[in-house]
C-alpha cells in the first residue's frame, strides 16, 4: 500500500501563484508515474500532469506553460508549481500514484492510489 497526503492548497489571486506537495509513504518502490488530477464542483475528475520514474513529465493542454510537475525520488515527494492561476483552475487537487504499466498516463483509472485532496480556489 502507498499513502499520499498533499499540501499547499489556498486561495490566491488570479494571475498568483501556489506550489502544491504530495508526500509519499509505504511501499514505493514500484512506482511508474505520479500524477495531479483535479475536480472542479460538477465536473469529472480531470488530469492536470504526471511524471514517470525515469523524469518524463506529462501536462494537460490547459496548464501546459503555467504548471510545472516535479518530483524528489529519494524523498517520495511530488509537486506541482502553478503560476499565472485562473479562475478555470480552481478545484480541489489530488495526488495520486500507479505501480502498473497499463492504461493511459492521463487517465484517472490508470492510478492505483489516490491521497485526500487539497483545495485550490482562485479569485478573480
Amino acid at each position: 500500500q502507498v499513502q499520499l497526503v498533499e499540501s499547499g492548497g489556498g486561495l490566491v489571486q488570479a494571475g498568483g501563484s501556489l506550489r502544491l506537495s504530495c508526500a509519499a509513504s509505504g511501499r514505493t518502490a514500484n512506482r511508474y508515474a505520479m500524477g495531479w488530477f483535479r475536480q472542479a464542483p460538477g465536473k469529472e475528475r480531470e488530469f492536470v500532469a504526471a511524471i514517470r520514474r525515469i523524469g518524463t513529465t506529462y501536462y494537460a493542454d490547459s496548464v501546459k506553460g503555467r504548471f510545472t510537475i516535479s518530483g524528489d525520488n529519494a524523498k517520495n515527494a511530488l509537486y506541482l508549481q502553478m503560476n499565472s492561476l485562473k479562475p478555470e483552475d480552481t478545484a480541489v487537487y489530488y495526488c495520486a500514484a500507479r505501480d502498473n504499466t497499463l492504461g493511459l498516463i492521463t487517465a484517472p483509472t490508470a492510478y492505483d492510489y489516490w491521497g485526500q485532496g487539497t483545495q485550490v480556489s482562485v479569485s478573480s
